[in-house]
């Protein structure tokens, strides 16, 4: 084969530090859409980002050149820079979570970062994160989990 074709696609969670509400509901299409203009100056195709206030989903397509955790590095390090320029008191865990997505979930993935409000009426972060691990059959200790 001359040519290199591929397609990766991930579903990207992260909190803010402690779980803390810092992003307002008034600024957080303001720093998705931001979020997303760091993802084009990189070469990552931002297909959603959604989330609440204590924290972000993001469905994003990366070239085979970047890896995630580069990719959530430059995307939180810039997107905290923003925050704070905003005024706000403002950090992201240290951690992230990531999981592959096929062609053929997209649109579901899609469906559930741009509806978190509605979402966690229903369940909170912490019952979120814990089912999306249990899903992707990741093995953690439920005692280290939210340090």
């Amino acid at each position: 084969m001359s040519h290199t074709y591929t397609k990766h696609h991930f579903h990207i969670v992260f909190s803010t530090k402690a779980r803390a509400k810092q992003i307002p509901r008034e600024i957080q299409s303001q720093l998705w859409s931001y979020m997303a203009g760091i993802c084009r100056k990189v070469k990552v195709m931002s297909l959603a980002i959604g989330g609440i206030e204590d924290h972000v989903h993001l469905l994003v397509e990366l070239p085979p050149t970047i890896l995630v955790p580069k990719a959530v590095n430059l995307i939180k390090s810039n997107s905290s820079k923003w925050m704070h320029r905003q005024g706000l008191k403002f950090a992201w865990q240290e951690g992230f979570s990531s999981f592959s997505v096929s062609a053929s979930n997209i649109p579901a993935v899609k469906k559930y970062a741009f509806n978190q409000a509605a979402h966690h009426r229903k369940m909170t972060f912490e019952e979120e994160f814990i089912a999306l691990l249990k899903k992707h059959n990741v093995p953690f200790d439920p005692k280290y989990v939210f340090d």
